[in-house]
């Protein structure tokens, strides 16, 4: 996952910004949820439109900071849960017309370097990694699950291709000491055979137990079911990713709701092959160059969207089994 800010500066860009305000028109009004908080980019610049109201939703407590400014500014147009998005399904929308739900995958500059997180192989002491409303850290993971799952966490979360090398020499060195942030950046430039001058060492493997220990890969699949619940006909759910297995899970869920095989269970039975959404874009709305060159991490930014056709809450979907070998893989949480 990638930050949306510019390091250098400190300073906040929300990805592609002009392009989800075109796509959810806050110009004509309307309620919209904000999944991803964070400090607070989209929810502005939403509210700067009068006869809007957004419900934010963040599971890192410490962007409550930030939600304040805007509880104080718009009091009765701004509410803020600390809430993990795969669970918006409970709060209470009943008389709200959703427009739009908006998903940003990517963590902010501010989390990437915040020490107490240690989300970067850049960090100091005991791993961590936990974004909020967490079971277990990093260290937990690296420190206690066998050298099959941690090669299967690296293999598939963090795409590294040395993965069995590395969960083997992790295995090793835990008998000596347990291993901290350091250790591990040391192991991994040590065992890796293969040098890529253009990332880190490190990369894929944070990336793997970041994904792993905030169990990021059911949080975005019930984060898209739910979303698609709590929207009425014609609202928009529109994700942001960062990185290929996010952006694989979104253009499957898409997708496969807007081919005749998506069915809602209480759709009649003359109009069960109807969509359930529709996708205008079917490639991804990529960041400009202009974009680019004042906030160069949204690079690996992709916009998705889908409307939703009809009014319908439950409905059928295929993506948990599409992505069981995923599931399975953070299931091995359970022994910690």
């Amino acid at each position: 996952m990638c930050a949306t800010i510019i390091p250098e500066k400190h300073m906040h860009y929300p990805v592609l910004l002009n392009e989800i305000v075109s796509i959810i028109s806050p110009q004509y009004g309307g309620t919209f949820i904000d999944c991803t908080f964070g400090q607070g980019g989209y929810s502005s610049k939403i509210l700067g439109y009068s006869n809007t109201k957004v419900i934010a939703l963040d599971r890192d407590k410490d962007t409550l900071k930030e939600s304040l400014y805007l509880k104080k500014n718009f009091e009765n147009r701004f509410i803020y849960k600390n809430l993990k998005f795969s669970q918006l399904n409970n709060l209470k929308l009943k008389n709200e017309n959703i427009k739009a739900v908006i998903f940003d995958l990517g963590y902010s500059f501010t989390q990437i370097k915040d020490k107490k997180k240690r989300l970067s192989f850049d960090a100091k002491g005991e791993l961590n990694m936990k974004m909020g409303l967490n079971d277990f850290s990093a260290s937990d993971v690296i420190n206690r699950l066998d050298e099959k799952e941690l090669e299967k966490i690296f293999k598939f979360f963090g795409e590294e291709k040395e993965s069995k090398k590395i969960a083997s020499r992790i295995v090793r060195e835990r008998k000596k000491k347990p291993i901290n942030t350091e250790n591990l950046v040391k192991i991994i430039k040590t065992t890796k055979k293969i040098k890529n001058n253009k990332i880190h060492s490190a990369t894929k493997i944070f990336q793997a137990l970041r994904i792993f220990v905030n169990k990021e890969i059911t949080e975005l699949i019930y984060g898209l079911i739910n979303a698609t619940k709590v929207l009425k006909e014609d609202g928009i759910i529109i994700v942001v990713s960062f990185h290929s297995i996010e952006d694989k899970i979104v253009k499957y869920f898409f997708k496969s709701l807007s081919e005749e095989k998506s069915v809602s269970r209480y759709m009649p039975k003359t109009d069960s092959k109807k969509n359930l959404l529709t996708i205008i874009e079917k490639k991804p709305i990529l960041p400009s160059q202009k974009e680019i060159k004042k906030n160069p991490p949204s690079r690996s930014a992709k916009l998705r969207y889908a409307i939703k056709k009809h009014n319908f809450y439950d409905f059928e979907t295929d993506i948990l089994e599409k992505f069981k070998y995923l599931i399975d893989i953070e299931n091995y949480s359970k022994k910690l």
